[in-house]
């Protein structure tokens, strides 16, 4: 067979057939992966109702029963190969190994695909399908004895909607070894696309150096990638760490690193992009600094792309990097009317295990999701796309990835969310990037994308959950918070001629603030704090109650009154009323206290919230007015933003930011 993305030639017909997407199993240091790779047990699939096609209830759940077996993983011969024990049965039927046939048939010029499995023993390799339903179909089973190459010719056509296709090895009376297999399609690419991957980093050299280590340690990833490019904008220098030499040494001159001002997410990979296209590349592919990857999804993110009938935003999904099996996300859209990242099929779930379900009992699997964009922690864009609608916009963190795929879409350029092709990266559990430092960047630039891409006259809902946001933090009394909050109400109405301005300074600005806010300041030492006591104890004993939509209204405005009427008891000045876990800090609880301490959702550190009603009406007072006039200008707004964004993201304007922000070389 052929190395990723090779030709070989049928010797019968004396076709040219080209890899499209190489079976693989986990490294040996991965082995908790596993279940990604490799199923074992009979082809079960959902239960459906055969005269309208439903799920029934008793349909879905957990595929691993029955004869399922624990995965052998001792029987792993190599990336490519294993061994299948006699009796048993083991399927690639999986999130890295299945073909995701519905993708291809929608996006690409692709028609048809070829199996072709290289085997050593005796055995079957049966081939199933799936449709957008999760029905599983069988399609073919063949024998296969001694050394052999079987292949099967199949149609994409029935997979307008979705489905996959997968096969399954079942061993003899001896054992049967899969010495490789791959999927594979009529040669009809002229040329492999060239790819300038690049790295945003900030003071992760650790991680940097594992990824860097990963391509250097697989040279076929290596293949397509005209530059490796780590933009460096930490004081950690990924340069200086242990290994560093050796790991560069590995990657064949291709390594090359910058080191700029943090200008934040956007600000490293809108460098990525015009550096891609600076030097002639193809393609950007734009990795997050704190995963892991696999790096066979370099080849099948470029492969899907090069065969795309038109310039194709191409990015991976995420899984869990803490819990390896669990998928973030399979796709997303943004929601116009909220404008909030949307989960754009019924079912979908977020967090997904694939050790609970596995890809084949899983019904909403296999449904083709079309999104609007993919998150920047692995995503290929085609520099022909950057070209035409310019680099990101320079707004540090936060929503850089989601305008830019509106933006893309508006001109004419889809985004494919590609299953088989992903990174580990730290889940937004272990996150709350929604309070402190960040809440800024998040209320400014959904608003900004929003200013440009909201098809509604005044922003939908942006606003008024703009205002529902700013009362939830007040009243629990997250203070830093909420004075970010205000700052980028401020900032929007300045208007976007600023921003570029603003990148390298903005986040330093809003760290100064944290000092007059209690509730931004961390301790790591639990017992830095006094011990909680409360004067008053819960009515009944009950505890604080989450309210009920019918009461919200009345409760809230009940609540904000007594916030701002009721004087601060001197007892909770001198010693918190209670200590608050991460998950349990939600607003209705926070806001019926006068102090507590509140850990943070790393679990190191914690915080002292303290109640304030002076802060609390300056505050609501200001938020209120900002938020008020951004809806009265709304349409206004739109238009200045809308008219300058060609502008800020341009090349021009992103060089001059560069030049300014970066070390001179040499």
């Amino acid at each position: 067979m052929s190395d990723a993305n090779t030709t070989t030639t049928d010797s019968g017909s004396g076709s040219a057939w080209q890899t499209l997407q190489r079976v693989v199993l986990p490294n040996q240091s991965d082995l908790d992966t596993a279940p990604l790779y490799m199923d074992t047990g009979s082809a079960l699939s959902v239960q459906l109702n055969t005269m309208d096609g439903s799920v029934s209830p008793q349909g879905v759940g957990s595929a691993r029963s029955g004869d399922a077996k624990e995965i052998h993983a001792e029987d792993f011969k190599s990336r490519r190969s294993t061994l299948v024990r006699s009796g048993e049965r083991v399927s690639f039927g999986t999130y890295f190994n299945a073909f995701p046939a519905s993708y291809w048939r929608r996006w690409t010029t692709i028609q048809s695909v070829r199996l072709s499995v290289a085997t050593t023993g005796d055995g079957g390799i049966s081939v199933y399908k799936s449709n957008a339903r999760g029905s599983l179909q069988h399609v073919e089973t063949k024998r296969v004895t001694d050394s052999s190459v079987t292949t099967f010719d199949l149609s994409l056509a029935p997979f307008g909607d979705g489905g996959w296709y997968w096969f399954d090895l079942v061993a003899g009376s001896g054992s049967l070894v899969l010495d490789e297999a791959e999927w594979q399609a009529p040669h009809s690419v002229a040329a492999q696309g060239s790819i300038t991957l690049e790295i945003t980093t900030l003071n992760k050299p650790d991680f940097c150096l594992n990824n860097l280590s990963i391509l250097a340690d697989h040279p076929e990833a290596l293949t397509p990638l005209k530059e490796i490019l780590v933009v460096d904008q930490g004081t950690q220098k990924v340069a200086d760490q242990p290994g560093f030499a050796e790991v560069e040494a590995a990657l064949q001159g291709k390594l090359r690193i910058i080191n700029q001002a943090n200008l934040g997410g956007s600000g490293g990979f809108a460098r990525g992009m015009y550096e891609a296209v600076e030097n002639g590349s193809d393609y950007a592919l734009l990795l997050d600094d704190d995963v892991v990857i696999e790096p066979e999804s370099i080849a099948r993110l470029l492969t899907f792309a090069d065969h795309c009938k038109t310039p194709t935003i191409v990015g991976g999904h995420m899984f869990d990097l803490y819990n390896r099996t669990v998928l973030h996300t399979f796709g997303e859209t943004v929601n116009p009317w909220r404008f909030q990242p949307d989960q754009p099929v019924a079912g979908q779930v977020l967090g997904h295990d694939f050790v609970r379900s596995n890809l084949r009992h899983t019904p909403w699997l296999h449904r083709r999701v079309d999104v609007d964009y993919n998150g920047w922690w692995m995503c290929l864009i085609p520099t022909t796309v950057i070209r035409d609608i310019g680099l990101s916009l320079p707004v540090f963190i936060k929503w850089d990835d989601a305008e830019y795929g509106l933006r893309a879409k508006a001109a004419g350029y889809p985004t494919v969310s590609m299953p088989g092709s992903a990174v580990w990266h730290v889940s937004w559990i272990d996150k709350d990037d929604l309070v402190g430092w960040q809440a800024y960047f998040h209320t400014r630039n959904r608003m900004i994308a929003a200013l440009i891409h909201s098809p509604y006259e005044h922003g939908g809902r942006v606003v008024r959950e703009s205002g529902y946001m700013d009362i939830k933090h007040l009243i629990s009394m997250q203070y830093y918070t909420a004075r970010g909050r205000i700052m980028a109400l401020q900032d929007i109405l300045k208007g976007p001629e600023q921003l570029h301005e603003v990148l390298p300074t903005k986040l330093t600005d809003i760290r100064a603030m944290s000092k007059d806010f209690p509730d931004s300041q961390f301790k790591t030492d639990p017992d830095a704090f006094p011990g909680a006591r409360m004067d008053k104890p819960p009515r009944q004993g009950q505890g604080f109650q989450a309210p009920s939509y019918a009461t919200l209204v009345p409760w809230a405005a009940k609540t904000i009154v007594r916030q701002l009427s009721k004087p601060v008891q001197d007892s909770s000045r001198e010693r918190p009323q209670a200590f608050v876990a991460h998950q349990d800090n939600k607003w209705w609880r926070m806001s019926q206290y006068d102090s507590a301490v509140v850990s943070n959702a790393e679990g190191s550190g914690a915080s002292w919230y303290q109640r304030d009603p002076k802060k609390l009406r300056a505050m609501l007072t200001e938020a209120g007015r900002l938020n008020a006039e951004i809806l009265r200008n709304w349409p206004q707004l739109s238009a200045r933003y809308k008219a300058a964004a060609e502008e800020i993201t341009s090349f021009e304007s992103w060089k001059k930011t560069f030049e300014e922000n970066s070390e001179k070389s040499g």
